[in-house]
């Protein structure tokens, strides 16, 4: 057969050559020597990862604690001025002076502008005027019904139609005063609203109306808008599910709530929350609540969207760990405790709430056992592991003020 395919085509010879080369490259593949394959089982270095000389993962690991655990409510705001006044002139005139400047702090009852007052001086002159002829009209009328009374009473000439007839007259006189006096209030009034003061404190808008002008009781835009920022309101909403868990608060005590800038990274202001209100909004499925702030260093401004942290109510002695040692797998919620043989252990836990940097655990791990928070990508139970330095529970409590929210399981 070997001198048939030695003596065949050159392409058969050609295929043959082939066949042999490859077969001896597999010859020698198997025959490799047993010392360069690599060893598993118990043996010692270099050994499988059931060996003693297994590489340690490095990773960063936190302590379990007792602790008190705030509970957050977290939603988005408006900021909304405890109260806004349009201020406008009650009667109509030529407005004479401005007694403000855009942007300056008022208190109640302080002058913001004149409307001049001589059309209205001139009025309550001439009610003044009539009320004094009235007046002596009625002292005259009032001695002749005593004259009369008298003389009828000795049987003088005076009958009794003339005497009713002038206590008639009196009563008419009477009235005509009533009626001058109440003109003359009412010029007193008219000559009041001439001058234009603050209805309430607060921050003076851009002046709508100029020296000169003539304005008017019905005028839109008045002459200013006046705004109480201190204190200040926020109108915030929150899931309709969480309201009888705030209202249960409300009635314990009084709910402290944070305003922080849109970034969520600076906070501008505490105050407390002032009420809840009676509906909820059928298309969002929230309610809506508002929150009252002192607002003394003028950090909050009407129409400012901010975001609100509304503290629910501080969990007592929780058992907590770093949020990042929460792993999460077909099984649920776990974490990597680190055993004192430095392998790691795989636990089951049952989480309470999560809030910001922290987590309660209600079962699952132990006050003062370690938990990776760290490297966990590489770690399954029994591996073991290098622990390097990392931030504590402690250390990162204190940027948990800043990015806190909480979300109940």
């Amino acid at each position: 057969m070997f001198k048939n395919l030695l003596t065949g085509s050159p392409a058969r010879r050609t295929g043959m050559f082939l066949f042999c080369l490859c077969l001896l490259v597999f010859l020698l593949s198997c025959s490799k020597p047993a010392a360069q394959q690599p060893q598993q089982g118990k043996g010692g270095k270099g050994g499988g990862r059931g060996g003693q000389g297994q590489q340690a993962i490095s990773v960063t690991v936190a302590k379990a604690e007792i602790r008190d655990l705030p509970v957050y409510l977290t939603g988005l705001g408006s900021v909304t001025a405890f109260n806004t006044v349009v201020v406008k002139s009650r009667l109509d005139g030529q407005l004479v002076t401005v007694a403000f400047k855009e942007g300056q702090n008022v208190n109640k009852g302080d002058l913001l502008a004149v409307i001049d007052p001589r059309p209205y001086e001139v009025a309550l002159s001439q009610a003044e005027a009539t009320l004094f002829k009235d007046q002596s009209a009625l002292k005259d009328a009032k001695l002749n019904l005593a004259r009369f009374e008298d003389l009828f009473k000795n049987g003088g000439v005076i009958s009794r139609q003339q005497l009713d007839t002038q206590a008639s007259q009196v009563g008419q006189l009477e009235g005509s005063v009533r009626a001058d006096q109440a003109q003359v209030d009412n010029a007193k009034l008219q000559l009041a609203y001439t001058r234009i003061t603050a209805p309430i404190s607060g921050r003076v808008g851009l002046r709508q109306v100029d020296v000169g002008n003539m304005v008017h009781a019905n005028d839109a835009n008045g002459l200013l808008v006046l705004t109480q920022l201190q204190p200040i309101a926020v109108i915030f909403a929150l899931p309709e599910d969480n309201l009888p868990e705030i209202s249960k608060q409300m009635h314990k005590s009084t709910l402290a709530v944070d305003a922080y800038s849109r970034d969520d990274k600076t906070k501008l202001a505490s105050g407390k929350l002032l009420t809840i209100d009676n509906q909820i909004d059928p298309t969002t499925g929230t309610g809506k609540l508002k929150a009252v702030f002192t607002n003394e260093g003028s950090s909050l401004w009407p129409n400012q969207f901010v975001n609100i942290r509304l503290l629910l109510e501080v969990r007592k002695n929780s058992m907590v760990v770093p949020t990042a040692a929460i792993q999460r797998g077909p099984q649920g919620a776990y974490v990597f405790t680190v055993k004192p043989d430095k392998t790691v252990e795989m636990r089951t836990v049952t989480i309470a709430l999560t809030e910001g940097n922290f987590t309660a655990i209600n079962t699952g791990v132990n006050q003062g056992e370690l938990v990776v928070t760290d490297g966990q990508d590489k770690l399954q139970a029994n591996t073991k592991v290098e622990i390097r330095e990392g931030p504590g529970p402690g250390q990162q409590g204190q940027k948990t003020e800043q990015t806190a929210e909480t979300t109940v399981q």
